[in-house]
């Protein structure tokens, strides 16, 4: 054989059609064969790695993943079918999905989802199915499957969906099934439908059991959605009878009112449209103004009733500014109910502040909303500035720093929050202030004229120079004899004085003035 022929023949093998390439690596535990990679049941917590790039069809089902990391998707850029049903999934990171853009049927069955953010299902724009059956689903918020416009199956049966926001599917344009059958559902409104162009199979209600016409439960069958027969409904009854009826199985058309309790167990198509009636909700608060002090927690009570229960919310009005032209008040801050922002309530909405401060005054408005109409009522918080002082902590020990608190102005926000004994108080305060300060001023005057009126001692202020003269001065030679500054210049000759000094005279002169002796006035004569 020539020395060159082991080497064709290697080469000639490896080029025949028949062989297929040497396969990728599987994961450990799984099952790998052509394009679809199988880890079902394997007790997995996590997306095993290892997973070859060029998957189509991945069964991850009956697992225990409660998370899916980020990025951990990201290399399977060529999945058609995703199986995730049977795990512990809690949520759906936003974008969780976004390398999958070709893939056409999503699993998340049987999972323990409780709610999904906006964004989680964004990327798969080819997306046809979608279950999400068997989770714990509360609400669907707007705007949820708002990327998925190529979707025909939508699966949210066996969920506990009371709330369906009206824009929640939004963007579902090519949606042809939507079960929402075995949820908590009360009622739905027409604009939640309106998106749904191509809808062709509607499910509200599952198979109900057959019962002896002797049994008359007081509710609906636990597994089905609590029908709420008021005005709110109207719309779904008339809809079914003019065209609706058509996306209905004759199952679905048999839609049960579970209240009010005058037309439990009743169909929707049989009950008459005067029976569904609303009652517009009235709203209580008391009191309708409360004074709170600095770092104190407040609770007030909004009491709302009407038929259906109505939904109680707690809102801050923005007040319009000074010199700007009034407005309608449009809501800053709100609360709804005690479950804290943005968890409603219904029937008795309370309002919770915890740690009051300057920013919490102001004006708040409960509101009472059901299908029939809404009402408001204003509530005014006033804080109370003095309870801070109560507040502050004990003075620093002599040399340490003290923090000096400004009082507030009498034309500021902070002081017309105060109450009226507080403000009476602050300006006696201020009066005080200015009165001691007046009074000091004052004292200091009066030192500094008895100061200047008090006669100095022997001497001050006159001006000796040498005895040169000979003979007495006039005084129009004393004028003449000035020092540079303005000073008389004058000789006295002591030992000469013109006029005898009389001792009845020195003894009625004051002696002490502001404790100086003071000297008996003497003449002397002046020579120049």
């Amino acid at each position: 054989m020539a020395p060159g022929a082991p080497a064709l023949l290697l080469l000639s093998l490896l080029s025949l059609p028949g062989l297929p390439p040497r396969a990728a690596a599987c994961p450990a535990a799984c099952r790998c064969y052509s394009a679809t990679v199988e880890c079902g049941a394997l007790r997995l917590r996590v997306v095993p790695p290892g997973i070859p790039p060029g998957t189509q069809t991945l069964f991850l089902q009956d697992n225990s993943i409660a998370r899916l990391e980020p990025g951990i998707l990201a290399p399977l850029a060529s999945l058609r079918h995703l199986y995730l049903h049977n795990n512990s999934l809690h949520a759906l990171e936003s974008g969780a999905f976004r390398a999958q853009s070709r893939l056409l049927e999503l699993a998340l069955t049987g999972n323990r989802l409780r709610g999904l953010r906006v964004g989680a299902f964004a990327g798969l724009a080819q997306l046809r199915v979608l279950y999400l059956a068997g989770n714990q689903l509360v609400q669907l918020l707007d705007f949820t499957f708002l990327h998925l416009q190529r979707l025909q199956e939508l699966h949210l049966q066996d969920n506990s969906i009371e709330l369906l926001e009206d824009q929640a599917l939004a963007g579902l344009s090519s949606l042809a099934l939507l079960d929402l059958s075995r949820n908590q559902l009360g009622t739905i409104s027409r604009e939640t439908l309106q998106p749904l162009a191509s809808l062709q199979v509607l499910r509200l209600t599952g198979c109900v059991p057959e019962l002896p016409l002797s049994y008359m439960p007081a509710a609906a069958p636990p597994t089905e959605n609590p029908w709420r027969c008021d005005c709110a409904l109207h719309w779904l009854g008339a809809w079914i009878k003019e065209g609706g009826q058509r996306l209905l199985s004759s199952r679905d058309k048999k839609i049960l009112c579970a209240e009010p309790p005058r037309l439990a167990l009743q169909s929707l198509l049989e009950v008459s449209g005067s029976s569904l009636i609303c009652i517009p909700p009235s709203v209580h608060v008391e009191p309708l103004e409360v004074t709170a002090n600095l770092g104190e927690d407040l609770r007030v009570a909004c009491q709302a009733s009407g038929y259906p229960q109505p939904l109680v919310t707690w809102r801050k009005v923005a007040q319009p500014r000074e010199g700007a032209p009034r407005a309608q008040a449009q809501p800053e801050v709100g609360w709804r109910g005690p479950g804290g922002l943005g968890a409603s309530d219904t029937g008795s909405g309370m309002l919770f502040l915890t740690n009051i401060t300057l920013a919490h005054a102001g004006k708040y408005e409960c509101e009472a909303s059901n299908a029939g109409g809404a009402a408001r009522v204003p509530f005014q918080l006033l804080v109370n500035v003095s309870r801070q002082q109560q507040l502050a902590p004990a003075p620093p020990p002599a040399g340490g720093p003290v923090s000096h608190e400004p009082l507030p102005e009498t034309g500021s926000m902070a002081f017309r929050a105060l109450g009226l004994a507080t403000q009476t108080a602050i300006a006696a305060a201020i009066a005080l202030l200015a009165l001691t300060a007046l009074l000091l001023a004052t004292m200091i005057c009066r030192r500094r004229r008895r100061r200047k009126k008090a006669p100095g001692p022997s001497g001050e202020g006159a001006l000796f120079v040498n005895d040169y003269s000979d003979g007495p001065c006039t005084f129009a030679q004393l004028e003449e004899l000035r020092d540079e500054r303005g000073h008389e210049m004058f000789v006295i000759d002591r030992s000469k004085p013109l006029f005898a000094e009389s001792a009845a005279e020195a003894a009625e002169a004051p002696g002490v003035a502001q404790g100086l002796p003071l000297q008996p006035p003497s003449a002397y004569e002046i020579h120049c």
